[in-house]
């Protein structure tokens, strides 16, 4: 029998089935009770918080939504306030954009990628814990000074001068400039731990052109977000420097520039689009061929479509910036960088329709929402070619014309794929099935209500209808389509609450599912349904880029792995052959700790800049608890 050298413990080779089961849970299972749910480092149980949580925030968002449309379905109406509007419309765009769009993304990573590419578990887990309680931290700071009305009243995008200390006293504009940094700290996190789990935890034989599409999608994201998000913290940092201290980084009377903080908030703005995108484009690939019953065509294509998109993501900032007076060469540039990222998204729709049109679709739900968003977002692309146009952008800037592109690129683009992920992937999360009838009745609601709601606001935008107005005067010819959208909004907002109780329903009630329900042929499917704390028996070895097709019988393992610690496998980045065994952290109650005096520090320094100073001692304290030496290898890892 096999044994490890130093404790004399048997390894997973001499085991049975149901004895290492065994064996893995009494080690990679988390303690009960409050506190062993506070320092669980089990990626999945993080990752479902993310989910829920950032839906949560979209129900928030929703509502305010709402209450917007509520507001100008007709003219002149008084339902709200213009301060009250402004602060529901720079809470919705912000709630959307930092609190669900990129973190439910990178949340759907979080969870699946460690089970695609074949390991136990996240690389870094303690960290993942931590971005998780920053996450919900600055979710909760920005909505509790709504709660209080002092909520952020400069729109999401926030420009100077208008939220600087001259245009925007009070608290106000610090509250979302430090949201931002609870929010970029904590996608900068899992954006580190999913490059380190795909580059080193792939399953042995997972070489680079064997990992799923899902999961190169999830690494580009997280490049883009470690490449672009420090701007926008750099942004929301000296915008409160310029409140608090005093500097003049954004004042031009005093050297500085107003124009600083539309570049710098910019080039983290427009590849925030294709980090939220990306990962929808690698759900639709790997949904597809479940489906059609082939694998997908175009594989090469699809890669390098993403990785085109990510790099050529960086070069069209400043279309956002074409009415502010820019030389007309570097427009022209920024023209043609904003119409050539068309291409890959061209190529990667076309190797969608190739997958169908050689396959044998089966229109379940998932299917649908994937339909859907290919219809949708064709359509925000069209529109996004439009506005890359200088002349056109000129006439429509700053209309509803850029809100209904907007909205067709990020909810056609993200929450049309994102919903049909869920419905997808649920039955791996939970072990239920979410009901068909009801996932038909979500899909055409959603789909029509979507539609209805923001295609008409391309007609108010050629019409000259602004953005960001509280209400209009009953002699313009808005007063009729604005009234439709509103109560289209009904029908979306319908959907999404059918789309809701079927989760709620399913999660408890649901179909029992089975480990494999969609016959997919990835390895996420490979195991339980939900997966075991630690995943994997034993870990996959991976012959083909569709393991559980081309070796559904017989499934190779790796075998020599250690059963009584935490053990992860290393590979190599290229061709995935085994290099080491690696121990994954412990259970551990300091990355909340961490997490707290990081809240504290960063609220505190709203109102003082010496809470940097003092605000780092606890911070300290709590480090020092997080990597002390404990005695074991996974706790000292």
């Amino acid at each position: 029998m096999m044994r490890d050298r130093d404790t004399q413990e048997p390894l997973d080779v001499d085991l049975d089935d149901a004895e290492l089961a065994a064996k893995l849970e009494k080690t990679w299972a988390s303690r009960p009770g409050f506190w062993g749910a506070i320092a669980t480092v089990d990626h999945k149980v993080i990752a479902r918080r993310y989910v829920v949580t950032a839906f949560v925030f979209l129900i928030l968002g929703g509502l305010l939504a709402m209450a917007m449309r509520l507001q100008l379905s007709r003219p002149e109406a008084c339902f709200i306030g213009p301060d009250r509007y402004n602060q529901i419309f720079t809470m919705h765009g912000s709630n959307m954009m930092f609190l669900f769009a990129v973190p439910v993304m990178e949340a759907m990573a979080v969870y699946l990628v460690p089970l695609m590419v074949g390991t136990r578990n996240i690389a870094f887990p303690r960290l993942n814990a931590f971005s998780y309680w920053i996450f919900l931290f600055g979710g909760l700071l920005l909505w509790l000074s709504f709660a209080l009305d002092t909520g952020p009243d400069v729109g999401w995008f926030a420009y100077v001068p208008l939220s600087g200390p001259q245009y925007a006293p009070g608290k106000r504009a610090d509250l979302w400039a430090q949201m931002i940094t609870f929010t970029e700290l904590a996608a900068l996190a899992v954006a580190v731990e999913i490059v380190v789990t795909v580059f080193k935890q792939r399953a042995p034989g997972m070489s680079l052109d064997r990992i799923p599409v899902l999961v190169w999608a999830m690494l580009v994201m997280s490049f883009l977000v470690i490449m672009a998000m420090p701007a926008i913290m750099v942004a929301s940092s000296t915008l409160i420097l310029d409140r608090l201290v005093g500097t003049q980084f954004y004042n031009p009377a005093l050297g500085g520039d107003a124009l600083l903080w539309q570049h710098l908030f910019w080039f983290f703005g427009h590849p925030e689009v294709y980090i939220i995108f990306l990962p929808a484009v690698g759900m639709v690939s790997t949904i597809l061929p479940s489906f059609v019953g082939r694998p997908l065509f175009g594989y090469l294509l699809l890669v390098m479509a993403l990785i085109a998109t990510g790099v050529l993501s960086f070069g069209l900032w400043v279309h956002h910036m074409f009415v502010v007076g820019l030389p007309r060469v570097g427009e022209s540039f920024f023209t043609a960088s904003s119409m050539a990222i068309a291409v890959p998204a061209g190529v990667q729709i076309f190797c969608w329709l190739a997958t169908l049109w050689a396959g044998r679709p089966v229109f379940r739900t998932p299917l649908l929402f994937v339909l859907g968003f290919i219809v949708t977002f064709v359509i925000g692309g069209l529109t996004g070619v439009m506005v890359a146009s200088v002349p056109l952008d000129s006439q429509v800037h700053d209309t509803y014309f850029v809100v209904a592109h907007f909205h067709y690129v990020l909810i056609g683009g993200a929450v049309f794929p994102l919903i049909g992920a869920v419905y997808f992937w649920f039955p791996k999360m939970t072990g239920r099935m979410m009901s068909e009838r009801l996932g038909r009745w979500a899909f055409g609601l959603i789909f029509t209500g979507f539609h209805l709601t923001f295609f008409p606001m391309h007609i108010l935008g050629l019409w000259g209808m602004p953005r960001r107005v509280y209400t209009y005067q009953p002699e313009l010819p808005w007063a009729g389509l604005n009234l439709f959208i509103s109560l289209s909004s009904v029908i979306l907002a319908a959907g999404f609450l059918v789309f809701f109780i079927d989760a709620l329903r399913s999660w408890k009630n649901g179909l029992p599912a089975g480990p494999n329900p969609w016959k997919a042929s990835t390895l996420e499917w490979a195991t339980s349904s939900p997966p075991p704390a630690y995943n994997f028996r034993r870990i996959p070895v991976v012959g083909s880029r569709d393991p559980l097709w081309s070796e559904a019988a017989d499934l190779p393992v790796a075998a020599g792995m250690r059963t009584h610690r935490r053990e992860l496998l290393v590979t190599s980045m290229v061709e995935a052959l085994p290099q080491a065994r690696e121990s994954s952290p412990s259970d551990s109650v300091w990355p909340f700790w961490t997490a707290i005096a990081t809240a504290i520090m960063l609220i505190w320094s709203i109102f003082s800049p010496w809470a940097v100073v003092w605000g780092s001692i606890p911070i300290a304290v709590a480090l020092i608890g997080w990597f002390w030496p404990k005695g074991t290898p996974e706790d000292e890892s």
